[in-house]
């Protein structure tokens, strides 16, 4: 009997099946056929109780070719179950192999009778995975109401009573296949569509650090470049130069962003921050060395510097901002207006989001001093 895992997240459409020969979510399902042609060792003694029977040979023969096809219309039918989209499409393919089965069944009852009942087992395991469940529990109920009543019924029950154990444990065993199958499709659907949010909170998250940061040292730029291009063209000229720069830097790290591909690194954030503050006429007190920073924690670092840096251009109305970083964090703080009781802005939402990903803590508070901002991260 079969092990071909069938799913059933969706009542109308058979997840896996991807309407080709092989499935998209699992090249190996194509081989779950396999599990099936083995037990097909089995119907070696109805084929041997054919030759044996006192019968012509014309029936002996008309027997084991019924035998034969009904083990290759097995095996094709499951290899085929594979391939269809949706539960409907199944369904009806599975009833029509189904009344194939039986139809080849009824050569060997004749020749055979009671012996025949070794083919129940492979009918009971087919309707379990090829029908709708409540038509595969009653074609199962039937089959095993079969193997239990007919030697019964023939007066040789003491010698046939394992043909109901056998069915009963095929119906057993395949039944909590499918099931588990169905419970693990619905968990393998939730993870793939966990990961693809996750995903998409990853992009939109860096996206906006990386466009908000470089657009807000773009504004400073173009509007101190606005300012300097009667008085001082040359210098409004090294600004123009400069948000050219950026803007091209901008692109690469979106498309970077985009691919997955991008790292934020502490050395080149202090460098934007210091052109960052110095454009908006901030005072920059930053670090020299970076290496102080726990190399397990210096990727995160730099996201916050770059996103905190951004926060102090755009929204601080400071005249200075003070960055320190520590083995395991870091702090921003600026003289500016302070936070407020205003809401995390999406920068900061984000922020935090990655903060306590990473194991960390970010705070958000007015500076000691009682005006301006201070934060920090611990990780």
């Amino acid at each position: 009997m079969s092990e071909t895992p069938f799913d059933d997240v969706d009542p109308q459409q058979a997840p896996g099946r991807s309407g080709r020969d092989v499935p998209e979510g699992d090249p190996w399902e194509r081989y779950g056929w396999i599990m099936g042609a083995i037990w097909l060792v089995f119907l070696a003694f109805p084929i041997v109780s054919s030759v044996q029977a006192e019968t012509t040979w014309g029936w002996r023969v008309a027997s084991v070719t019924s035998i034969v096809l009904f083990a290759a219309v097995y095996v094709q039918s499951f290899m085929r179950l594979d391939t269809f989209e949706t539960w409907k499409q199944v369904h009806r393919f599975g009833m029509r192999r189904l009344a194939i089965l039986l139809v080849l069944c009824a050569v060997p009852a004749v020749v055979i009778e009671a012996a025949a009942l070794g083919m129940l087992p492979f009918i009971a395991a087919f309707a379990m995975f090829g029908l709708r469940l409540p038509v595969a529990l009653a074609v199962g109920g039937a089959t095993l109401l079969a193997a239990v009543l007919v030697p019964a019924a023939i007066g040789m029950y003491g010698e046939l009573w394992f043909f109901g154990l056998i069915v009963g444990l095929v119906l057993v065993t395949t039944g909590l296949v499918r099931v588990l199958d169905e419970r693990g499709a619905e968990h393998r659907e939730l993870s793939r569509q966990m990961d693809i949010v996750s995903e998409r909170e990853r992009v939109a998250r860096d996206v906006h650090d990386v466009l908000g940061h470089s657009l807000t040292v773009v504004t400073v730029k173009s509007e101190l470049a606005r300012r300097l291009i009667d008085d001082d063209p040359e210098r409004a000229k090294i600004e123009l130069d400069d948000i050219h720069s950026l803007s091209r830097t901008a692109l690469a790290e979106v498309r970077a962003t985009v691919a997955g591909l991008r790292v934020a690194r502490i050395e080149d954030e202090l460098k934007a921050a210091s052109v960052a503050l110095c454009g908006a006429g901030i005072d920059a007190d930053l670090p020299d060395d970076h290496s102080v920073v726990d190399p397990r924690h210096r990727i995160i670092v730099a996201w916050v510097l770059r996103e905190a840096v951004t926060n102090v251009v755009r929204h601080s109305r400071a005249g200075r901002c003070e960055v320190r970083l520590q083995s395991a964090g870091i702090v921003v703080q600026d003289d500016g207006i302070g936070p407020g009781d205003h809401a995390d802005g999406n920068g900061l939402r984000g922020l935090r989001e990655r903060v306590q990903a990473s194991g960390g803590t970010l705070l958000v508070e007015e500076r000691p001093e009682g005006s301006g901002t201070r934060l920090e991260v611990s990780l």
